[in-house]
């Protein structure tokens, strides 16, 4: 197996469990704005809630995400910060993201031989929110948010900046990441092989062929031992 110098990772739903954030701020707007919800319309809420998320994924004006649930089910009481969904947001949500032994063990294991980076896609504000609430800034040498850059993935010039910043040549550095198109087809383009994380096991309907697939964080210590 070809040994590599680096290793540039994707933030949400690759490092960082999204998901799991995403039903942690439902439950901080459940507790803000509703009570004596019958569990029947709760759990239709959240899933809605999650449809919603999901339309405005990369959409940094969140009322436009928040703005259609609330119509949907009226709030019984208004959210802090004088009712400013885009302020409540940008409080609250990164402070939804945490960290699991296992990453941190892979990536402390990774660290121990490779270069290691995080190119994310987003908002600097929130980006680094979640990266400074989750202490991922003390393990990465480089973290390169888009906003900051001016360009986002797929394009390939965000995934140069890290190769420049890491002094290294793409042939010898892996990007993993969960989206087939920005992640994968992105770093390609830079000629970085890719690491497709796919731990639902997601069927992959396009022509976009990864170097490697795993389903388990862990399992990428193998590209360096």
């Amino acid at each position: 197996m070809k040994s590599y110098k680096a290793i540039l990772f994707d933030l949400d739903d690759t490092l960082l469990n999204r998901d799991q954030a995403v039903d942690q701020m439902f439950s901080i707007i459940y507790e803000e704005c509703y009570e004596n919800v019958p569990p029947l319309v709760e759990n239709k809420m959240l899933q809605r809630f999650k449809e919603h998320d999901l339309k405005g994924y990369g959409n940094g004006d969140k009322e436009q995400v928040l703005k259609p649930f609330f119509d949907e089910f009226p709030r019984k009481f208004p959210l802090q910060n004088n009712n400013d969904i885009q302020v409540f947001w940008d409080y609250h949500f990164p402070r939804c993201f945490s960290i699991n032994q296992n990453t941190i063990d892979t990536i402390n294991n990774i660290k121990k031989q490779v270069k290691v980076g995080i190119i994310t896609n987003g908002s600097t504000q929130r980006q680094k929110a979640k990266i400074n609430n989750t202490n991922l800034n003390q393990w990465f040498e480089t973290i390169i948010i888009s906003e900051g850059v001016g360009f986002s993935k797929p394009d390939k010039r965000i995934f140069e900046l890290a190769l420049n910043k890491l002094n290294v040549q793409p042939e010898d550095t892996l990007f993993v990441g969960d989206h087939i198109e920005k992640d994968i087809s992105g770093c390609q383009n830079a000629g970085i092989n890719g690491v497709w994380l796919n731990p639902h096991k997601v069927e992959n309907n396009t022509e976009i062929k990864p170097y490697a697939e795993v389903d388990s964080f862990d399992r990428l210590l193998s590209y360096i031992q």
